[in-house]
């Protein structure tokens, strides 16, 4: 069965107005709805950095406790939210996994992690 949906950890996380914060989240495969809808938007139109925001208010379905994510909650993501959010996009969707390939230093063999968040990794299970 294809998995569509996949849990992250932001490095930081979402303060929402009320000084709450979220980092545990669901994101699930694009479609090729999802990255194509949000060229007609104005504000991508006139700002093709924003398109990203659109996609991710769109692809993320959970928050924290937030189960309504749009554009506003996007943006107010730190910097490196959105850096890892990014990375993890691409994973997912081009992968269809969150693990990363990578090759031990020491060993010199191929193994994959899991990203859970910025800077950090753990093993993969199989």
């Amino acid at each position: 069965m294809l998995q569509t949906e996949f849990t992250f950890t932001l490095p930081r996380g979402y303060v929402d107005s009320e000084g709450n914060l979220h980092r545990e989240g669901v994101m699930r495969l694009a479609t090729a709805y999802d990255e194509i809808a949000p060229l007609k938007d104005p504000r991508c139109t006139s700002n093709p950095g924003y398109l990203i925001v659109i996609i991710f208010s769109r692809v993320i379905t959970r928050l924290g406790s937030i189960e309504q994510i749009n554009p506003k909650v996007i943006e107010g993501l730190f910097a490196a939210d959105l850096a890892f959010l990014q990375d993890f996009y691409r994973h997912i969707n081009e992968d269809g996994t969150p693990n990363i390939k990578t090759v031990c230093p020491k060993c010199g063999q191929e193994h994959e992690v899991e990203a859970i968040a910025s800077g950090e990794v753990s093993q993969a299970t199989p």
